[in-house]
């Protein structure tokens, strides 16, 4: 009786499009498959990794990485380092947005909004000074190694 139910739900299942393997026979464990390893930086955000220095100051974002997600693991210095508490990439199209946002004393909930222009191979956007309230166009090159 049960194995007849199990092979009609699985019958439903299949023909509903929700199981993507067959079913495994009663009494064995179904087979899970291991996910590839994700690379340091997916091929969606390969242009980001590197070191941006914003020539207005000296600021520094460092992008080591970048998760097929898009969190970044990244570092800012202005020139001291201040941590980001939130640091993440998305693809609209062809456009490969960034978002950083510092929580340290005197820029807490400032965030820089950026945009990657593969042609110039730059970083350019806007820096929001949350203290002072103000908005700044800013860009970023890529320091040669």
């Amino acid at each position: 009786m049960k194995v007849s139910i199990v092979r009609t739900l699985a019958g439903l299942a299949l023909a509903m499009g929700v199981l993507a393997e067959p079913v495994a026979a009663q009494g064995t464990a179904p087979q899970v498959k291991a996910e590839a390893p994700h690379s340091p930086s997916e091929p969606a955000f390969g242009a980001l990794p590197g070191r941006w220095v914003r020539p207005d100051g000296g600021y520094v974002i460092t992008i080591k990485s970048v998760d097929a997600r898009g969190k970044l693991d990244a570092a800012y210095a202005n020139p001291n380092p201040l941590p980001f508490s939130r640091a993440e990439a998305v693809r609209n199209g062809n456009t490969i947005r960034l978002f950083f946002e510092l929580r340290a004393g005197g820029y807490n909930g400032s965030t820089y909004t950026l945009s990657h222009d593969p042609t110039n191979d730059i970083l350019k956007g806007v820096y929001y000074q949350a203290v002072m309230q103000q908005k700044f166009d800013v860009y970023f090159t890529r320091a040669k190694q």
